[in-house]
């Protein structure tokens, strides 16, 4: 039996180059920023537990 070996693929990376807007929802508003909150609104994001995975 021949063993051929096949030519590397090139790489492709999924979403470089792609900008994006982190969309949060607070409050049940789906916001990007926070500048149009008052300091209430704001001291409730801030005070969120915050979970992630590490």
């Amino acid at each position: 039996m021949m063993v051929v070996e096949a030519e590397p693929r090139p790489v492709k990376l999924v979403g470089v180059g792609v900008g994006f807007e982190r969309t949060r929802r607070i409050t049940g508003y789906l916001v990007g920023t926070l500048d149009r909150f008052n300091n209430a609104k704001r001291a409730e994001e801030r005070d969120r537990v915050k979970h992630g995975l590490f």
